[in-house]
C-alpha cells in the first residue's frame, strides 16, 4: 500500500469550487456540469476529486458524521514546478481567480522558492520550486 490514487476535497459549494479549479486554474476534467454531484480532475498519477462536504462527512459515517468546521486541518496540497518563475505565475493565476494568497512567493531555508494559497473552501496549497527537484518523463516528481 504505497500509493495515493485519489485526493478528495470536501467542498461547501460545488459550483464555486468547480469554477475555481476547472475554469480559473485550468485543471483538466471531463466534468462539464457547473454543479455536478462529484467531479474528478485528470492530474498525472493521482486523481483529484471534489465532493460536497456534507455528503463526504455522511459517507464517512452516516450515523455520526465528522463535524463540519473550517480552518487549517493539518494538510496541504503541493504543486511542484520546475523553475522559480512558474511559482510566481501560479500565484498570480490563483490571485486573479479569486484565491487567497496566504504566503507570497519567497526563498526558503532549504534552497527552494515557494508560496501558499487557500482555495475557496480554505484548503491550503503550496506552490514550490526546488533546485534539486527532478522529474520523470511524465512530469512526476522523483526523489
Amino acid at each position: 500500500m504505497n500509493k495515493i490514487t485519489c485526493i478528495c476535497l470536501g467542498v461547501r459549494n460545488m459550483e464555486r469550487s468547480v469554477s475555481f479549479y476547472r475554469d480559473q486554474l485550468g485543471f483538466q476534467t471531463d466534468c462539464t456540469d457547473s454543479n455536478p454531484r462529484v467531479c474528478f480532475f485528470n492530474t498525472p498519477g493521482t486523481k483529484f476529486e471534489l465532493y460536497p462536504l456534507d455528503l463526504l462527512a455522511k459517507d464517512i459515517n452516516p450515523a455520526d458524521p465528522p463535524a463540519l468546521s473550517s480552518g487549517f486541518g493539518g494538510i496541504t496540497l503541493t504543486y511542484n514546478v520546475d523553475n522559480k518563475e512558474k511559482v510566481d505565475e501560479v500565484i498570480t493565476l490563483v490571485r486573479n481567480a479569486g484565491g487567497t494568497i496566504v504566503k507570497e512567493p519567497q526563498e526558503v531555508f532549504w534552497g527552494g522558492y515557494h508560496g501558499y494559497f487557500a482555495d475557496p473552501d480554505g484548503y491550503y496549497w503550496e506552490v514550490a520550486y526546488g533546485p534539486d527537484f527532478k522529474y520523470d518523463e511524465n512530469g512526476m516528481l522523483v526523489f
